[in-house]
């Protein structure tokens, strides 16, 4: 614990005194700064790696831009500290002890004793050596369980905080628009009701950990043309509004994130870090959002090196200043001495510059950072503990899609089982590119991956399989002898598992990942031909998905005996998988992403418009193999007695329920979807929505009444003149198991004038769930 300021500097310095309201405090502050001292508190620093004591450089990236020593900037104070854990292997305690020294050093080294707030990456769990490595998001969205993925942010959360660390770089809430975009892997799925419940439970639970919440990349990323990444998003305001933004409007108002991250492009021309109407008048004016926005990492200095709407970073800082974005990541250039330059030149007002400031020090008032360097923990806890280790099966076990079985899944006991392809004994395979043995590790070959991750050879010996590996070298399958080698181990078999997929890294390196973008859909590399020649055999064939996007399974999936999907599953997802083909685990999961047919056809999102789809005007059919919700489990449901209710005004509320009952003889977890249509409508609108859903589990032969309640504000959209509506007429309802497979169907009405919604919207559907 820092020490107590004493009473009388503390009347001399109201900010100092910790009893006054952080509003107060910050005034005072900020009235006592000059402009380098204000501009120091917007930018961050990327350190080097060093030993205690040596002096601290800056990480450099490939812009060959240089960025000032620690030295330089010390005096002004600083905004943020970034990855003192994510850069390098370091243990935790070593990691802890080096955070706590450049704190020191920063608050000895200004003249209000400001430590910075220290930020990490914690998508797929705290990214640093030695840390739990929890499933990728669509895994999470494959789940549609929120209270899980609220228990797995609190885990994130609470391991964060115990390292000194104050803010995490999570969740992603880009809707996906077209899964050849490399950074599919780390968004939810492509429905943004969705996105937004299961972002909202991740955001809510990681703030109530104590840890700042980052909402990404804000907005219209995940819509980059043809997939590329950082291209431009070629998506109107409708789209704009009620895809893409939905699930940050959730995460604000219910979730409480206290920071946002701009995106990397641009829509219709306006880069989002230069976009005041965006950063400014949607985000803060519009949504109410009060917190600190701050920079995609170079994204500041992009606008002057890849957009060119700046003709230098003085230029580029002005721009993004004015547009909302108050910290500079991962390292500050444009807003160090360009930035300065401009408000002494006066073509920044200063008041920009206390706009900024003033955001940043109210939030480090928040985690009481006004008050000097956090004494650093004793002793930083097990970063990958049992009970961590646990949630991370749980939430690989609910995760696990089952596609397509034919009654081969379970394994019978006793079976001799081939395991072939690239993935079969592989712990890359369950990883995503920002987890920490992808994302830094692979640059220290030498240092072992920090935690246990089995690989599905591993896991099946482990669960008594008869078991006979055969694997590839890599996922691209370069050689004829590869695929050769495969289908003989298929022949001398009783049943074949084929592991294929992706191989996580970023800019190329992988074939999933940040800038690992794909011209099609189809199978990385030669993995196809390797699953034709295993098909070839006749010998019973489970295709094992390990991906980090759906890939085109025709004239694959129609052949096999089974389909297993599975997204980076984290550190226990070799066990989770092998659970589910051995029968010891229940397949659960449920798709968030819909599962293309064919790889060079447009995106199969179930999201669209009846002429998006399948129409005779058009020869080709985007019709999906697997469509979004849909999975199997060992056992059926069957679904009954609809009840709707009749009517309600366009400010009313109408409840929905329906009847599933367990028809097999096993035990399982169903699902249940409502989905939602507007037949007649005063702008083009999706052939149906996800408007709730329920996982349900049951007992052979128990059944359950599902109930939603549906208010009015769940038909909104936005209107021919851009405003929010709610219209009255008939509204479509149809509950099941999928977005493509809904046996039960019904109407309402809504009656009274059409109304606008205000900010206070309903944005979610309660559910009960009663037991008959």
């Amino acid at each position: 614990m820092t020490e107590a300021v004493p009473a009388a500097r503390a009347a001399r310095e109201p900010w100092r005194d910790r009893g006054l309201p952080a509003a107060a405090r910050v005034a005072d502050l900020l009235a006592r700064m000059t402009p380098e001292e204000k501009a120091g508190q917007l930018a961050g620093f990327w350190a080097m790696p060093a030993e205690p004591g040596d002096p601290v450089a800056p990480m450099e990236d490939d812009s060959q831009e240089t960025a000032p020593d620690l030295d330089e900037v010390l005096g002004r104070g600083l905004g943020q500290l970034t990855r003192v854990f994510g850069t390098t292997p370091v243990p935790a305690a070593e990691g802890a002890a080096r955070l706590a020294e450049l704190q020191r050093r920063l608050a000895a080294g200004n003249r209000f004793g400001l430590p910075a707030i220290a930020h990490e990456e914690c998508l797929n769990g705290f990214m640093t050596w030695g840390a739990t490595v929890f499933p990728s998001p669509p895994a999470w969205g494959a789940t549609f369980d929120p209270a899980l993925v609220g228990e797995m942010a609190s885990a994130i959360g609470s391991a964060m905080r115990a390292a000194g660390v104050h803010q995490g770089l999570a969740p992603v809430l880009d809707v996906v628009r077209d899964p050849r975009w490399g950074r599919t892997e780390e968004c939810i799925g492509e429905d943004p009701y969705l996105v937004g419940v299961l972002g909202t439970a991740y955001v809510r639970a990681l703030e109530r950990s104590g840890l700042v919440a980052t909402l990404k990349h804000f907005a219209g990323y995940s819509a980059s043309r043809a997939g590329r990444n950082m291209a431009p998003a070629p998506i109107g305001p409708r789209e704009l509004a009620d895809v893409v933004v939905e699930p940050f409007v959730m995460a604000l108002r219910d979730g409480g994130a206290r920071s946002v991250m701009h995106s990397y492009t641009d829509v219709d021309g306006m880069p989002a870090a230069a976009d005041e109407r965006l950063l400014t008048g949607l985000l803060r004016d519009e949504l109410g959002f009060t917190g600190v926005v701050v920079a995609d990492y170079f994204g500041i200095s992009f606008l002057q090196t890849r957009h060119r709407v700046a003709g230098s970073q003085g230029e580029a800082a002005a721009a993004a200043l004015r547009a909302g974005v108050d910290v500079e990541l991962p390292t500050v250039r444009c807003y160090g001495a360009p930035l300065i330059e401009e408000v002494r030149r006066g073509t920044v007002p200063e008041e920009l510059l206390d706009r900024a400031a003033e955001r940043v020090l109210t939030l480090k008032a928040e985690l009481g950072l006004l008050d000097g360097p956090p004494a650093a923990d004793a002793a930083v806890p097990d970063l990958d503990p049992p009970a961590h280790r646990a949630l991370a099966r749980l939430v690989a076990e609910e995760s696990v899609v089952l596609l397509a079985n034919d009654g081969v899944l379970p394994l019978a006991s006793g079976a001799r089982v081939a395991l072939v392809g690239p993935l079969a004994d592989d712990p890359f395979a369950m990883l995503g590119a920002y987890t920490f043995p992808s994302h830094v590790g692979r640059s220290h070959p030498d240092v072992p991956l920090g935690v246990e991750i089995p690989t599905l050879a591993e896991a099946l010996r482990a669960e008594g399989a008869d078991l006979r590996v055969t694997a590839c070298a890599d996922v691209l399958v370069p050689g004829d002898a590869d695929i050769a080698a495969a289908a003989d181990a298929a022949r001398d078999a009783d049943v074949c598992v084929l592991a294929l997929g992706d191989r996580a890294g970023l800019f190329g390196r992988g074939t999933s990942g940040e800038g690992s973008d794909v011209e099609t859909l189809a199978l990385p590399g030669r993995q196809a031909d390797l699953a034709r020649a295993v098909l070839d055999t006749g010998t019973p064939a489970v295709v094992v998905l390990f991906t980090g996007r759906p890939y085109a399974l025709d004239g694959i999936a129609d052949r096999a005996a089974a389909v297993v999907q599975a997204f980076f599953p984290g550190e226990e997802g070799g066990a989770a998988v092998a659970g589910v083909l051995s029968g010891r685990v229940e397949p659960s999961g449920r798709l968030p992403i819909s599962v293309p047919r064919h790889a060079s056809g447009p995106p199969v999102l179930y999201l669209r418009s009846p002429m998006d789809g399948p129409h005779d005007w058009s020869a080709v059919d985007p019709a999906p193999l697997y469509p979004f919700g849909h999975g199997l489990t060992w056992t059926r449901f069957e679904y009954g007695d609809l009840r709707v209710d009749e009517r309600a005004g366009t400010d009313g509320t109408v409840r929905v329920g329906a009847v599933v009952r367990n028809a097999g003889e096993r035990a399982g977890t169903e699902v249940v979807q409502l989905y939602l249509s507007d037949p007649v409508a005063s702008v083009v609108r999706p052939e149906r929505w996800l408007a709730g859903f329920a996982r349900v589990r049951l007992g052979p032969g128990e059944a359950a009444r599902v109930e939603f309640e549906v208010h009015a504000d769940r038909t909104s959209f936005t209107g021919p003149d851009l405003r929010r509506i709610v219209e009255p007429g008939m509204i479509e309802v149809a509950v099941g198991r999928s977005s493509a497979d809904l046996p039960l169907r019904g109407s309402f009405t809504l009656d009274g004038p059409v109304r606008e919604p205000g900010p206070d919207r309903v944005l979610t559907v309660p559910v009960v769930v009663t037991p008959l």
